[in-house]
């Protein structure tokens, strides 16, 4: 079992920057992808970016290419999501996932949210205009 942990969420004003940070623990797997999505009020969850683990290639939702960046640290087994120049409509609940292992990352972008077996507690963010 795979336990994920979010935080950095918070309350911001149009324009600004949060960086949201994941710490995975328990048995994780080398061969990976790890992605953050988001939950707005009564809509479905929706996927943002993704990375693959060993190889460190992103993947990102149209919306949000040149403001969010997806980055990990090997090291402390954690995964960031830097979001700048954040709008209204980014405000969400922000839940960062891991698949079991997989071989086919960097030829998949996994934004299906079904491929994802280990999910986090989630962050609120909120951004005011």
């Amino acid at each position: 079992q795979v336990q994920l942990v979010e935080s950095g969420g918070g309350l911001v004003q149009a324009g600004g920057s949060l960086r949201l940070s994941c710490s995975a623990s328990g048995r994780t797997f080398s061969s990976r992808a790890m992605g953050w999505f988001r939950q707005a009020p009564g809509k479905e969850r929706e996927f943002v970016a993704r990375i693959c683990w060993n190889l460190g290639s992103t993947y990102y939702v149209d919306s949000v290419k040149g403001r969010f960046t997806i980055s990990r640290d090997n090291a402390k087994n954690t995964v960031y999501l830097q979001m700048n120049s954040l709008k209204p409509e980014d405000t969400a609940v922000y839940s960062c996932a891991s698949t079991l292992t997989i071989y086919n990352c960097g030829s998949s972008d996994y934004t299906d949210r079904e491929r994802y077996a280990y999910w986090g507690q989630g962050t609120q963010v909120t951004v005011s205009s």
